[in-house]
């Protein structure tokens, strides 16, 4: 291979073709003079210029001590030239010379004697300014003693990103000796670090030169392997003089007790903001179902990858455990709620199933204790504990199910059931301060869990108890056909007091009521039955319906804070045509045959209970087609919509083809309900016929 060629055959580079020089003698200026025997000067370098203060020109040919040497100096200058040349000892040492201003500088010298090839000999002096030497030398050894002494983990790396230096502070962060670190990189030492996302950031600095500063790295070194840790790393690249890029910088502070803190204060945010949140979406309803899925959907994903509400059988039922379920415990599944969609979510209780689980079980162990259940690193042992059976248990660890909590649903000293977490997805386990955000959401559940079925509790007492109270069939009529309904309130509000009664009467009449008692509960379902029998009572009388309202409002004065609306109708066949008073109630409404359903113009009246305002009676023809339809204000009254368009609708509604009674009852109230409304519902729908012929009985034509 050529000369000219900067590679060998053995891979080695030649010097001067491929590596940059170096910058550190531009910045110490060294020099070069070679005086020959007579001590004249015959080579200057141009860096003596610098040191000395004299150009070439003037320095050649000139005899040195007379030119830079101060006179009282020149006799040891002899004696040291005169080692030098006759016994070729190298001499090194300060002297100091006189510059060309007048000035005397120190100079640090190195002094050899050369040997030409013809055999001649000459004095070589290499020289440097000793206060930029000493700056340099300082500058070094201040630069040792903050990279070696310096807390923070420096190391240099070179353009291969292989570690050039290191100091001990990062050793003992790396838990790698230093002399381990020289020739290795970063992914060879910090196998337990995002190493890509590191060497692209070292990468991305040598390339651009922008340096990267106080970024996070959180993770673990072979110092701490079982701890995490947090570091701020930043890097920097370096250039000597020239320019020529050295390699890059890394510094590393441990900042593991800041991130620590800065952690807990964002988990502390976030645990304020889901129980704020849980404030506002657990208990929105009066439902047990909807209440345990709002907690459930809470949790998950911020506290939990999935969450489960199972609730004592007992407890639902308002019952003791019986002696059978003193170890064991029964349970009702009333929500599972999942981040995302996993198998884990098969393997737990669906809702509605009912199980029992003995006493080894950490469900039962928490209802049972009243205290939280914390598996913070779930094995396979505790997985059996936690699954309904041995299948289940296996589906939890497949779909990676590490740990777990179980929280007490708890409300005035009553424990309903429990409140179930697990994390999967989420690699960092359960620890107390979950334990303790989970308790306060169960807290809060748990009192509208308790308040939600005691109000189905009681509410299901009323409606039992109103149906009761309401008439089963609607009887035969002579001359009448009639469908009843009655609807309770939805579940987010108390059952009502509405009523209705189809009484036969003498002479083939039949009476027709319609009421509503204001309030609601039991109270009211109590005082709407006190109501109908007195109604009942008092049609046995044969009074006219003015006459039985005024004898019902006399009972409504006697019932404490209860008033009633109510609508009586009289029909008497033979005759085709109804009677009716009106207390309070909302004006029925007459579908003629062939003409448009409208309101009758009832006089209105005092609600029963007001007193001291009479009720009248006005009478109008119904005939054999013809439909009246009486109902409570649950059917029209909503929130959001005035009273009259909501019987324009009801209107609207009767003026399409006619259906069956019956269908007509349902068509109604599908058409009119909502799921928000708060009130119950009565209606009845009759229309006339004709009579049928005698001796051929009375009965309904449905």
């Amino acid at each position: 291979m050529g000369t000219d060629e900067p590679l060998r055959n053995d891979g080695a580079t030649d010097a001067s073709a491929t590596l940059p020089p170096g910058g550190l003698l531009d910045l110490l200026s060294v020099s070069a003079v070679v005086l020959d025997t007579s001590g004249r000067i015959v080579f200057w370098s141009p860096q003596a210029d610098e040191v000395f203060g004299y150009t070439a020109e003037e320095a050649l040919g000139q005899y040195a001590a007379q030119l830079l040497v101060h006179e009282e100096h020149r006799g040891l200058v002899a004696k040291l030239f005169t080692e030098v040349m006759g016994t070729g000892a190298s001499w090194a040492g300060a002297f100091p010379v006189r510059h060309k201003d007048g000035s005397t500088r120190v100079v640090e010298f190195r002094n050899m004697r050369l040997l030409d090839d013809l055999g001649d000999v000459y004095a070589l002096g290499i020289a440097a300014d000793q206060s930029t030497l000493q700056q340099v030398e300082t500058g070094l050894a201040l630069s040792e003693r903050l990279v070696y002494q310096s807390p923070i983990g420096l190391a240099l790396l070179d353009t291969d990103l292989r570690y050039l230096l290191v100091n001990p502070a990062l050793e003992r962060i790396n838990g790698v000796p230093a002399a381990d670190h020289i020739g290795r990189r970063p992914r060879d030492i910090l196998p337990f670090l995002d190493v890509d996302r590191i060497e692209s950031a070292l990468r991305q600095v040598l390339s651009t030169g922008t340096p990267v500063t106080d970024d996070y790295v959180v993770g673990r070194t072979l110092a701490s392997p079982g701890t995490d840790r947090a570091w701020s790393v930043s890097y920097y690249r370096l250039e000597g003089p020239t320019g020529r890029v050295i390699g890059v910088a890394n510094s590393v502070i441990d900042v593991s007790e800041r991130h620590r803190s800065e952690t807990q204060a964002e988990r502390a945010r976030r645990h304020l903001t889901l129980i704020a949140t849980a404030s506002g979406r657990i208990g929105t309803s009066l439902d047990v179902v909807q209440t345990a899925n709002e907690l459930a959907e809470v949790a998950v994903p911020e506290l939990a990858d999935m969450a489960a509400v199972d609730v004592l059988d007992s407890v639902l039922a308002f019952r003791r455990p019986t002696e059978s379920e003193e170890g064991a415990k029964v349970f009702r599944a009333l929500a599972v709620a999942s981040a995302y969609p996993s198998e884990a979510t098969v393997a737990m209780d669906q809702v509605g199933d009912v199980a029992e689980y003995g006493a080894e079980r950490l469900v039962t162990r928490c209802v049972r204790t009243g205290q939280p259940v914390l598996v913070t690193h779930a094995g396979p042992e505790d997985l059996q504990r936690i699954a309904r059976d041995p299948e289940a248990a296996r589906t939890l660890a497949r779909a990676g199910v590490h740990s777990y909590v179980a929280v007490p649903l708890i409300a005035h000293n009553e424990i309903l059931g429990a409140f179930d977490l697990l994390r999967a997805r989420n690699q960092r386990p359960f620890d107390e301060d979950d334990v303790l955000l989970a308790k306060e959401l169960a807290a809060r559940a748990a009192v509208a869990i308790d308040n939600a079925r005691r109000h189905e509790s009681i509410r299901n007492s009323a409606v039992t108890l109103q149906r009761s109270l309401l008439p089963k069939v609607p009887p035969r009529l002579a001359g009448l056909d009639v469908a009843s309904h009655y609807q309770p309130a939805e579940a987010s509000s108390e059952v009502g007091g509405d009523w209705y009664d189809i009484i036969p009467l003498d002479g083939d009449r039949t009476a027709l009521v319609i009421g509503d008692v204001m309030g609601n509960g039991i109270d009211a379902a109590a005082a709407m039955g006190r109501l109908r029998a007195a109604t009942s009572a008092f049609a046995d009388l044969d009074l006219a319906p003015d006459e039985v309202l005024r004898h019902l409002d006399k009972i409504a004065r006697s019932l404490e804070h209860y008033i009633a609306t109510c609508a009586y109708v009289i029909y008497t066949p033979h005759e085709r045509t109804c009677c009716i008073s009106n207390a309070g109630h909302l004006p029925p409404v007459l579908a003629r045959e062939g003409r448009r359903p409208e309101l009758l113009d009832v006089p209105t009246g005092a609600p029963l209970g007001v007193g001291g305002i009479p009720f009248s009676t006005m009478s109008f023809e119904l005939n054999p087609g013809d439909r009246l339809l009486l109902y409570t204000d649950g059917l029209v009254e909503t929130r959001h919509h005035p009273i009259d368009e909501r019987l324009d609708a009801l209107l609207l509604l009767l003026d399409e083809p006619r259906r069956p009674l019956g269908e007509t009852c349902e068509w109604l109230l599908s058409s009119l309900r909502h799921s928000d409304d708060h009130d119950d519902v009565a209606l009845l729908v009759a229309e006339a016929r004709p009579l049928d012929p005698p001796g051929t009985g009375t009965g309904t034509g449905r």
